[in-house]
């Protein structure tokens, strides 16, 4: 008997196809904030000289591109679970090896593979809002040295308005297939004090959150918030 195996559609397929196909430059800027535009940048992260950084669910990989030019002393490792941003990535940025490393994999498991590895992990709107966060928070922690640090900017509501969740549950958005097929994906967009207590029983201290108001009005517009947290020494 044959064995029928079904595989999982790369939903990230189409995102960021048209800006790498125009703009293949490195990045000079490093924004937290949804609109890319205004607000605090990579000094978020501290002090990078020699330091093992991840970018979590790093997409097209430009925001570790940045760190890797404008902080050449740090390693930046990019680590997406999508075959067509990992070929994007590499396509863009594959030379500015070995101060960046580009990584397909889930990051839950690649986490899990580098107990004690990392000194920052950060995510900007990446896997900290695609992934059950009782699954990856503790990841993350166990991939920090003792003393490191996570941050990541993740949505204060979804986009067409409505608000974030009061507890930890994900909810399905509007995503498509690589042939175009309409589909959903789960995003998990949580209130401040969902955030803080995932952080906490997962081990983390000294947490922040941030709001960061959008720049912009209209549609698909949104606050976002930053936040920031600790292994223990």
């Amino acid at each position: 008997m044959s064995r029928v195996t079904t595989r999982t559609p790369d939903l990230w397929h189409h995102y960021g196809r048209a800006r790498a196909t125009r703009d293949r430059a490195v990045p000079g800027t490093f924004y937290w904030r949804w609109s890319q535009d205004a607000g605090p940048g990579s000094e978020i992260l501290g002090e990078l000289t020699g330091r093992c950084v991840g970018d979590l669910g790093a997409g097209a990989a430009q925001h570790a591109a940045h760190l890797a030019v404008h902080h050449q002393s740090a390693r930046v490792i990019a680590i997406d679970a999508s075959p067509a941003q990992h070929a994007m990535a590499t396509d863009l940025y594959a030379h500015l090896a070995p101060g960046l490393q580009i990584v397909q994999s889930d990051v839950v498991p690649h986490l899990h593979a580098m107990t004690r590895a990392y000194d920052v992990l950060y995510s900007v709107f990446g896997a900290l809002d695609f992934t059950e966060p009782h699954e990856l928070l503790p990841a993350a922690a166990a991939a920090l040295k003792p003393g490191g640090r996570l941050v990541y900017s993740t949505l204060a509501q979804y986009l067409n308005g409505t608000p974030a969740q009061p507890e930890a549950v994900g909810a399905d958005i509007p995503a498509r297939t690589p042939e175009g097929e309409a589909t959903t994906m789960r995003r998990w967009v949580l209130q401040e004090h969902v955030w803080t207590e995932l952080l906490d029983a997962a081990g983390f201290i000294n947490v922040t959150v941030d709001v960061l108001p959008a720049a912009t009005g209209g549609q698909r517009t949104a606050d976002t918030l930053l936040v920031s947290a600790y292994r223990p020494s």
